[in-house]
């Protein structure tokens, strides 16, 4: 199949969701597709991969800049006929999104949408009356999954919230990023042990960026409690982004900041080989669609001590591979310190997340993958379109709306 990825985020930028596309691409060429991205110009980056088209983009002032794109391209326009696609994806509903539902359109080919991302979690990124940016957002996805043939969601939590938001009930597919298993079995966790000292510390470990979506301060909180209950223990936090001079501050205000350590971005294979040695997973937030990262830590064999949330529901059982627990940091110091004082328990917690981990391999999840894209190329063949059938969505939206425009200018304290 020669298939067309559309992403408002590709390399240098480094993210979950890049790493799904990545992983994804690298398979499904294995296995003797044509995949074509079209993403973001990267200013100074030069592509070692084939077949990635950029679009101009501009650069926001943040400490990870990430590249506002603008969807026009005369090279992309041109260019685009003489790929033959068979499908185009969409990995955002927005911008090159927008651009993606244009073009399958004009080319008469299905468009599939993975929805990556909970939307409604990162709206304090827009500084506006919060209630009026959900509703929004809400509307706005709506509106563009009628736009697919299909729809792609890393989780089954995932699909039962569509489900019940939007009244989704076919061309829906619950798809999880499956992980190249033997880039585990090289990984060198001793050798990292070595480089940073640890000894025979007991590390605790997270991973993801350091967003206020993500939870931190309740991990570090948790984190700092077991750290003055307990000699040798350390917190390292994998991952960098706008809130980590704040979350720095808070374990200096803990007085833990000696036993916390943020390495900042670090290149994949050494992400897999920090994990491999460290000793327990530890995870806040509550804003991830499929628990990624917590996927990785359980093929290094790590058991994990997470809130309740969706993404990490989906791959851990609560007792099987490690606790899950309520958000809060009293909850989940107390988890870990379960884990920490069971020996056996952890050993069979690490066990069973390193089962469930060998099931997750990117070949299987790919083949599932291009299954979707021939169902969805039926679908456009027929005209058929995502419906969204949830009759309060339709009903309630003037009445949220008139709702947020009395109150726009109210302050918003209930996000």
């Amino acid at each position: 199949m020669h298939i067309a990825f559309f992403t408002n985020t590709y390399v240098p930028v480094m993210s979950g969701v890049v790493q799904s596309i990545r992983t994804f691409r690298n398979s499904l060429v294995e296995q003797g597709h044509n995949v074509f991205i079209f993403a973001q110009h990267a200013e100074g980056y030069k592509d070692t991969e084939p077949f990635v088209f950029r679009y101009p983009a501009i650069s926001l002032p943040m400490q990870q800049k990430y590249p506002v794109i603008i969807p026009l391209s005369p090279r992309v326009d041109w260019l685009m006929p003489a790929l033959k696609l068979d499908v185009i994806h969409s990995h955002h509903p927005f911008l090159l999104g927008q651009a993606a539902a244009a073009k399958a359109a004009d080319l008469g080919v299905p468009l599939v949408f993975t929805y990556h991302t909970r939307y409604r979690a990162y709206s304090h990124y827009v500084p506006f009356n919060q209630k009026l940016v959900k509703t929004a957002i809400e509307d706005m996805l709506a509106e563009y999954m009628k736009k697919c043939h299909h729809i792609v969601v890393p989780s089954e939590s995932i699909k039962q919230i569509l489900s019940e938001v939007y009244g989704i009930r076919e061309q829906m597919t619950a798809i999880p990023t499956g992980m190249d298993l033997s880039l585990w079995e090289n990984a060198d966790g001793p050798a990292v042990r070595r480089s940073r000292g640890w000894g025979q510390d007991t590390v605790l470990i997270s991973v993801g960026r350091l967003a206020k979506e993500k939870n931190w301060p309740t991990l570090i909180r948790a984190a700092a409690q077991v750290i003055r209950h307990r000699a040798g223990v350390r917190l390292c936090l994998i991952g960098d982004g706008d809130e980590r001079r704040k979350l720095e501050a808070l374990a200096a205000e803990l007085g833990v900041a000696e036993r916390v350590e943020f390495t900042g971005n670090i290149p994949y294979r050494s992400v897999i080989a920090h994990l491999k040695a460290a000793d327990l997973f530890c995870f806040a937030s509550e804003s991830e669609t499929q628990g990624m990262v917590t996927m990785e830590a359980m093929a290094a064999g790590l058991p994990v001590v997470a809130v309740d949330a969706t993404g990490t529901r989906d791959v851990v059982t609560h007792g099987h591979e490690g606790l899950l627990t309520p958000n809060h940091s009293n909850a989940l110091a107390q988890a870990i310190e379960t884990v920490l004082n069971d020996d056996s328990a952890r050993a069979r917690f690490a066990g069973a997340a390193l089962a469930r981990a060998q099931t997750l391999s990117i070949q299987a999840q790919a083949k599932k993958l291009v299954d979707v894209y021939r169902q969805a190329a039926q679908d456009q063949r027929a005209g058929r379109y995502v419906q969204i059938t949830n009759p309060d969505l339709a009903a309630k939206r003037s009445a949220r709306w008139l709702a947020v425009l009395e109150n726009m200018f109210e302050p918003d304290k209930s996000g």
